[in-house]
């Protein structure tokens, strides 16, 4: 797939951002996290804006925190116009156990967050109509899982109306079995969610959580079969497969020493960022994978989803 690049184009992230409590030892801080919102802050921090403008699309409600979350992302470069405030919610909360070795486990209190309403709220309808003319749209199996399914299926019309406008549209899938009712509800979504996508990022575990442990390259060839023309397997720590064109390479990710490896929080969130970076710009699928590992890597020797500025990797 070519990737026209172009000054001024513009992704619209659609997802959740929820307050995150992380906890080491007696230590508890709180910062501001979500899947899709952390790609959008990695994402804004390596492109120039006059080349590629990071919008990012969810909802909050008028408290405090909103307040605080809507502050720091403009702060990193991120454009708030297309999200909504809704008076009567609450941003989710989620809080990070890690243990030491750096594997982390979840918790969440998000089943009346205000993200599960960004298309019911007055102005949806024209966020949708702005949404539509953008270039590329980004969003991953949390952002469809937070969702009814009469939004769900909104949703799945509004992509499609952004590809019949020459748009793309980017998934990362992301999948967590807690906020679906069933493993069935989910392949559905799913398969109707990769026939309007672009670029597909699979976390390999993810996908053999879902659909049963299959070795990559089947993995790649269902994904292609349902209509996807670029697909990056993520496995972690290994390197990843990148299979676009009838092409497919496999690029080393960065090994580090287990001590360096401090809390791995939003590493795919990050390999994510850091591909588009590079691929959006007009980069080839290997040097767009070298970015996202090297972002990856970086973010994982750091605690918490999103880590200071001045850590991110030399370009």
């Amino acid at each position: 797939m070519t990737i026209a690049s172009h000054s001024n184009a513009k992704i619209a992230v659609i997802g959740e951002c929820m307050i995150e409590l992380s906890q080491k030892g007696a230590d508890l801080s709180r910062g501001f996290g979500g899947d899709t919102l952390n790609t959008s802050v990695y994402l804004s921090r390596q492109v120039p804006e006059n080349e590629l403008a990071v919008h990012y699309v969810t909802a909050l409600g008028t408290d405090t925190f909103s307040n605080e979350m809507l502050d720091a992302w403009q702060r990193e470069g991120v454009k708030t116009e297309l999200t909504q405030r809704l008076d009567n919610k609450l941003p989710g909360l989620y809080f990070i156990e890690t243990d030491a070795s750096g594997e982390r486990t979840f918790y969440y209190w998000r089943n009346d967050a205000a993200a599960r309403y960004w298309l019911d709220g007055e102005n949806a309808d024209a966020i949708c109509d702005q949404l539509a003319q953008f270039d590329y749209l980004y969003l991953s199996g949390i952002s469809l899982a937070i969702l009814n399914d009469n939004s769900r299926e909104r949703l799945l019309t509004l992509l499609k109306r952004c590809r019949a406008n020459g748009g793309k549209v980017i998934f990362d899938n992301n999948y967590r079995p807690r906020l679906w009712q069933s493993i069935e509800q989910t392949q559905a979504a799913y398969t109707a969610m990769l026939a309007c996508t672009d670029i597909a990022f699979l976390t390999l575990d993810d996908e053999d959580l879902l659909w049963g442990q299959k070795p990559a390259d089947e993995v790649i060839a269902r994904t292609h079969a349902l209509g996807v023309s670029e697909v990056v397997i993520k496995r972690g720590a290994d390197s990843c497969i990148v299979s676009v064109d009838g092409q497919t390479v496999d690029v080393p990710a960065v090994k580090l020493p287990k001590e360096k490896v401090v809390d791995t929080t939003a590493a795919g969130d990050s390999f994510s960022a850091g591909y588009l970076s590079v691929r959006l710009l007009g980069g080839t699928p290997t040097a767009s994978a070298q970015r996202g590992h090297q972002t990856a890597s970086t973010v994982i020797q750091y605690r918490g989803a999103i880590i200071p500025q001045e850590a991110m990797p030399r370009q």
